[in-house]
């Protein structure tokens, strides 16, 4: 199988090392609009060579979008303009706008939504991990829509690089990623800006960070190119979420203020449960 990834950062070139190793595709074409990260995902041998978009997506049978999900929107239906029997598939962590950007594309069917269940906080085709999709989570969205031997397609190739799959609609995944992931980012922006505010001596804050802020500000250092598109695009199940964050906050505050011990207690014990889930 010949493999265009248009977009060789984090996630793009992740997925080419995974595809390389299992001896997935026989060859892997890289398309990508920053030409620095394009010789990088090169040199790297991430990619076999770099090819502009029409000239890549005649000689593959599976091309794959891994750009930001405003950019996926963008140029999606142009990428299915140009397709015959290929498959098309993304790897973006919001699928409601995306599916709905070629929902009336007649070449929808040949596209599969999809979302790897993995990432870290660093891009560029630098940042990509052998063996990162081992063992995670990857969604399939609407499958219906698409056509059957697309599917298995998608399906095959994420099994075989170890993922277990997962088929959801797409407005419930993305209320359920608002909630295990997007949250997150935010309340840890949020923790890293209150720091720097209100610490000024940077390197009081090198040399006090424990393991615990360091753990939980780890997602401050993600790009906003790709997570300002993420928090917008999805921004409605966004603020549901913050919304019920916020509350909570207030029963810790009001717990401190009224130096309420006991049902501060209660709180964390609550909040342990979550290791049930989570080990």
């Amino acid at each position: 199988m010949i493999v265009t990834i248009i977009g060789t950062g984090l996630i793009g070139g992740s997925l080419a090392l995974a595809l390389k190793n299992k001896g997935i595709a026989q060859q892997i074409i890289g398309v990508d609009a920053n030409s620095l990260h394009a010789a990088k995902a090169l040199a790297l041998g991430l990619v076999g060579k770099i090819e502009n978009l029409e000239t890549a997506i005649e000689s593959s049978d599976l091309i794959v979008i891994a750009v930001p999900v405003n950019i996926v929107e963008q140029i999606l239906p142009a990428v299915l303009d140009k397709v015959n029997k290929q498959v098309v598939m993304d790897v973006g962590s919001i699928k409601e706008g995306i599916i709905k950007s070629v929902a009336h594309h007649p070449k929808r069917t040949r596209f599969v939504a999809t979302h790897p269940m993995w990432g870290t906080e660093y891009s560029g085709p630098e940042a990509a991990v052998n063996g990162a999709f081992s063992g995670r989570a990857t969604v399939i969205c609407d499958a219906s829509a698409s056509d059957s031997d697309a599917v298995e397609t998608v399906e095959n190739l994420y099994r075989q690089i170890g993922m277990h799959l997962v088929y959801m609609n797409a407005k419930e995944h993305d209320m359920h990623v608002a909630y295990i992931s997007h949250v997150s980012h935010v309340i840890s922006f949020a923790l890293a800006n209150t720091v720097l505010e209100k610490e000024k001596e940077e390197d009081k804050i090198f040399e006090l960070a424990s393991g615990g802020f360091e753990s939980t500000v780890r997602l401050a250092k993600s790009h906003a190119a790709m997570w300002q598109p993420i928090l917008m695009q999805n921004r409605e199940n966004v603020l549901d979420v913050l919304n019920e964050y916020l509350a909570q906050l207030k029963k810790f505050k009001a717990c401190l203020e009224k130096e309420n011990d006991q049902y501060l207690g209660e709180l964390i014990d609550n909040a342990n449960k979550i290791k049930r889930i989570i080990k």
